[in-house]
């Protein structure tokens, strides 16, 4: 069986577009397949629009989260419920156009446990966007050893036992294409030309896009924390150089009465680690959140129970 896991928040009018097309791939396509549609705490008819697709066709399966989880969160819901051979992650705002998926299948039957969808160079997004792309990929790669492809995002195909493991990571911070490269592996990747949004707006703003990047570096790299060591013993070593310069003037009796040299030195030295313990605090506190042990998400309603 073919699972195809899609996340929906508030994509009411996006939905029945891209339903039509992905159905019509998957009856081309053939064999037993189910589409899992998650509703992410949506806020107009998403969940309604979801309910009658899973009315008109019983191979559709929708769940709805008590609340908006975020897009990680509800690709993670997604899965744990799908229950085919293989399992594929996309986006219902047409933007991953389901026409890949022949595609993905196809690289799938060379053997390979994880395909990914990469956008190709002609993609629809602005010159902004693929640059930024690229920075946060040339960044992330060379922070940590994912080795990700450019312009890969969570459009993919993955094997049972890939999915076995994303799901059983008890992350609540979660980069799935990060833990998919990591889970290691055959992995290979084809490339698809990804469209404009048709309805609705993009729920990645920039500040869901900063944080997102932060994530994705914070969850694969102790690289923040290194700097801040570096940064602080070379901070130290200044204050220290400056500690030896007025103890000599002091006895050369060449002080000067005033408090600008403290008060800078008490500035940034305080800046600095204050700088360094909120780096250090997101490292805890993410501690935090797993200590905690709360489940990742929770589904209030699920189209095979009504």
């Amino acid at each position: 069986m073919l699972s195809v896991v899609a996340p929906a928040y508030n994509e009411a009018d996006a939905l029945p577009a891209f339903l039509s097309r992905l159905l019509d791939v998957l009856e081309e396509v053939g064999g037993d397949w189910e589409l899992v549609l998650v509703d992410d705490g949506s806020r107009d008819g998403t969940w309604q629009e979801i309910e009658r697709a899973a009315r008109d066709e019983p191979r559709i399966r929708g769940i709805r989260l008590s609340r908006n989880f975020g897009h990680q969160l509800a690709l993670t819901a997604g899965m744990s419920v799908a229950r085919g051979d293989a399992v594929i992650t996309l986006d219902s705002d047409l933007q991953h156009p389901p026409e890949a998926i022949p595609a993905l299948l196809g690289a799938a039957r060379k053997g390979y446990d994880v395909v990914y969808a990469v956008r190709s160079p002609q993609d629809a997004a602005g010159w902004w966007k693929r640059f930024t792309a690229r920075v946060f990929y040339a960044m992330l790669n060379r922070l940590s050893s994912l080795e990700l492809p450019e312009g890969a995002a969570d459009y993919r195909l993955m094997s049972r036992r890939v999915v076995d493991v994303l799901v059983e990571m008890p992350e609540r911070h979660r980069f799935l294409r990060g833990l998919t490269r990591w889970a290691g592996f055959e992995q290979s990747f084809i490339e698809y030309h990804r469209g404009r949004r048709e309805t609705g707006e993009t729920k990645y703003t920039l500040r869901r896009m900063v944080l997102f990047a932060w994530d994705a570096v914070v969850s694969f790299s102790s690289f923040p924390l290194r700097v801040a060591s570096v940064v602080g013993a070379c901070v130290s070593l200044l204050g220290w150089l400056y500690l030896v310069y007025v103890l000599v003037e002091k006895v050369a009796g060449r002080t000067v009465q005033g408090w600008t040299s403290v008060t800078a030195a008490v500035l940034v030295l305080g800046g600095a680690q204050l700088v360094f313990l909120g780096i250090l605090g997101q490292y805890v506190g993410r501690m935090y959140d797993d200590v905690k042990r709360r489940p990742l998400f929770l589904i209030a309603e699920d189209t095979r129970d009504s």
